[in-house]
């Protein structure tokens, strides 16, 4: 994706979070997030969007922690989320393309990296304001959701930090069906997980295949959907598994 399409994607993403914000209402339970309320939520996400807004308009070279949560609550924390999602859209818009400042993942820019994390932190988070209304988390753009799927694979578990490690070798494929992405995913007791992109072993045995369109993939790999959102063929395991070791601290 181009840096434009990211920052129009995290322009929507948070306009959304925040209207099913306001239709659940602050003390409204966030399922997909056990133990938080959508005032928890918002706080949590009004944070590190100033903290990342603070780290692109200042340029930090070095990492830099954000000033915490607000207290605020009801109407005047919906303002406040708004007016900082409002600012991070603004100064990611108007950042150099030769922005230099720190990240904590491989990206092929600075900015490409906060235009893409900041997507995708508020598209999940969308998803999560979504699982307090009766209609549930709702649709995501195809691309954004197969850009989000190479994320998690290529970049949060691709280090040694994923906790994501399986008795002997496996194989998990995933598999989405509107916009023909396949990723491959290799296994082990002792190595992070390595990923293979495209044809390349696509159509190789596999333990475990997911497959569906690619927002129900993105979001079940995410937690936010049940497995049962998408089509598992083979182990079961794996799937729980990955649930269950997958999560990003």
């Amino acid at each position: 994706m181009k840096i434009t399409e990211y920052i129009e994607a995290l322009d929507a993403a948070g306009r959304g979070l925040a209207d099913a914000a306001a239709e659940a209402g602050p003390d409204a339970e966030v399922p997909t997030c056990p133990g938080w309320r959508i005032r928890d939520l918002l706080r949590h996400t009004a944070m590190v969007h100033r903290w990342a807004t603070t780290l692109v308009a200042e340029a930090r070279t070095a990492y830099h922690p954000g000033d915490g949560e607000t207290t605020l609550d009801g109407e005047e924390l919906l303002a406040h989320f708004r007016e900082g999602h409002a600012r991070l859209v603004a100064t990611l818009r108007a950042a150099p393309e030769n922005l230099e400042c720190w990240t904590f993942l491989p990206a092929r820019s600075p900015l490409a990296f906060w235009a893409r994390r900041q997507t995708h932190e508020t598209t999940v988070h969308r998803a999560d304001a979504e699982s307090a209304l009766a209609s549930g988390p709702g649709p995501v753009d195809p691309a954004v959701a197969a850009d989000g799927i190479d994320e998690l694979f290529g970049a949060f578990h691709a280090g040694d930090r994923s906790r994501v490690r399986t008795p002997g070798p496996r194989t998990l494929r995933v598999r989405a069906t509107d916009t023909g992405d396949v990723w491959t995913v290799r296994l082990s007791p002792t190595e992070a997980p390595r990923t293979e992109r495209g044809d390349r072993g696509a159509d190789a045995p596999a333990d475990t295949e997911l497959s569906g369109p690619a927002d129900r993939l993105y979001l079940t790999l995410w937690n936010r959907l049940p497995i049962e959102a998408v089509t598992l063929t083979g182990d079961e395991e794996l799937a729980r598994l990955w649930r269950e070791t997958s999560a990003i601290n």
